[in-house]
């Protein structure tokens, strides 16, 4: 390595490179939490096509090409590094087809599925393209643990807020924008968004620079890249574990606009939006806006809406409050043991869900808090942990492959959003889902509970056992810190 000393990070930079996760993330949580509906209940595809859309294409153009992604880029060289030049180039592409896949253009029901299937597959492509080299910039900005945590905490504040835009206000935009109708609103809601992604990657680009530049002199084949990553255990639990929490993330995330519109009692969520003092903050809003001659904000008058934004504004907010603890956690006990009791004490708050009746909204939003704060914790910690393998990777085979290694999270991502949003349409059209219904069968209603608690909790529950397996606890991460340091120093 060419850098002599670990680098501080200044918080232009770390705000720089965190609005390149908020970027992405207006596109992805919009796949997590969306997908499944816009196709079903939007475009007017069945489940059962929108589930081989959404794993096929994901898993052939995010999965199978994310490790190709990280062989290219661990192998470009230009002027700006290896992986800052990735973002800039992917910028316009990303914004050009997250546009092309939120528009419904009136073919046959054939075309249609076809249509999605092209799209969608080329998004998951460009995603990979951009995402994967912008994760693996995150491994070389910095050789310092504690500023790696820091880096990760400014990330995923930018990842929850792209969150709260995303499931809080995406759907009421879709309503106000289309005038009720959700194809048009999509379209213009997504086209904003995708302007505003393309802003903030160039941004990115502009405001960091790589630190840990591999020696000129180091040579290493794609099979020898494979090869140290065969022997690498805590990369095999990365990727495993990314797999795992992505799955969840997807299907409970794509199934909750579904728990509140078909199993959530209306009576009940109408009278806690009223006595939480929902309904009156949008009132006085209004007042406001009619005081000095602005039009009215226009929010969605059915209670399931309502109240399914406010849920998940109260979880992005609880996330958020738990992110800001996660850096003193993990730099005193160390990520894997901080992520793995945060991970299994978000997944008991998940699993309750199976118990709730429909008219109890107060235990759900109570849950929801709880989960919320505990996962929150572990939100910085997944990204930082796959840094400490590709400085494990350096430290144990005097080489660094840092995209390659990067590839674990991008393909666990992949292969966990295809799998988890698939099994959205899939449950859906299992339990016999029907979008035409004004009310669906008592056998369907209870799938869908069984989506957001049990089917969902057991992915994560995996995943808290994996981590047995993964070897760099605290002691480790200072040993790799220090020897890494004083072979870059020499």
């Amino acid at each position: 390595m060419t850098t002599s000393q670990a680098h501080k990070l200044s918080v232009t930079e770390k705000v720089g490179y965190a609005l390149g996760d908020l970027a992405a993330n207006l596109v992805f949580q919009t796949l997590v939490t969306f997908i499944a509906f816009y196709y079903t209940d939007v475009y007017g595809i069945s489940a059962g096509a929108a589930a081989l859309i959404i794993f096929w294409a994901g898993i052939v153009g995010g999965a199978i090409f994310t490790p190709v992604m990280g062989v290219i880029a661990d192998r470009t060289r230009t002027r700006w590094g290896k992986f800052r030049p990735w973002i800039l180039w992917t910028a316009i592409p990303f914004g050009v087809i997250v546009m092309a896949t939120f528009i419904t253009p009136d073919f046959s029901p054939s075309g249609k599925v076809l249509y999605a299937g092209i799209t969608y597959f080329l998004l998951v492509l460009v995603y990979s393209a951009n995402n994967l080299p912008y994760s693996a910039l995150s491994g070389v900005l910095t050789g310092d643990m504690a500023e790696r945590n820091s880096l990760s905490s400014y990330r995923f504040v930018a990842v929850m807020v792209a969150q709260f835009i995303i499931q809080v206000l995406a759907l009421p935009l879709v309503l106000i924008l289309g005038d009720g109708d959700k194809a048009i609103g999509f379209e213009r809601t997504m086209f904003f968004l995708a302007c505003a992604g393309i802003v903030m990657f160039i941004i990115t680009f502009l405001t960091t620079r790589e630190r840990i530049i591999p020696k000129p002199e180091q040579e290493s084949s794609v099979l020898d890249d494979l090869r140290d990553l065969s022997k690498n255990r805590p990369w095999i639990v990365m990727v495993i574990l990314t797999t795992l929490v992505f799955v969840t993330l997807a299907l409970k995330g794509g199934s909750y606009v579904y728990y509140f519109s078909e199993y959530m009692d209306e009576n009940a969520l109408a009278l806690f939006l009223e006595n939480t003092g929902f309904n009156g903050l949008i009132d006085n809003l209004n007042s406001i806006l009619a005081s000095m001659n602005l039009a009215e904000f226009q929010w969605p008058e059915d209670p399931a809406t309502s109240a399914f934004s406010f849920f998940n504004a109260t979880s992005i907010i609880c996330q958020i409050i738990g992110i800001f603890f996660s850096k003193s956690l993990a730099d005193r006990f160390g990520k894997r043991n901080v992520f793995g009791i945060g991970l299994f004490v978000s997944t008991c708050f998940l699993l309750v869900y199976v118990f709730f009746p429909p008219d109890a909204v107060k235990l759900v939003f109570l849950a929801q808090v709880a989960h919320g704060l505990s996962y929150g914790v572990t939100v910085p910690l997944l990204w930082a942990m796959i840094a400490d393998v590709a400085d494990y990777s350096e430290w144990k085979n005097n080489r660094r492959a840092t995209a390659i290694v990067f590839s674990a999270m991008i393909f666990g991502l992949k292969v966990g959003l295809s799998i988890g949003g698939a099994l959205v349409a899939t449950l859906l059209s299992a339990y016999n889902y029907n979008a035409e219904l004004a009310q669906q069968a008592p056998a369907t209603v209870t799938g869908i509970k069984l989506m957001v608690s049990v089917f969902a909790s057991i992915p994560f529950l995996i995943g808290c056992a994996s981590l047995y397996f993964y070897e760099i606890d605290k002691k480790m991460e200072i040993q790799l810190e220090q020897d890494l340091l004083a072979r870059r120093t020499n």
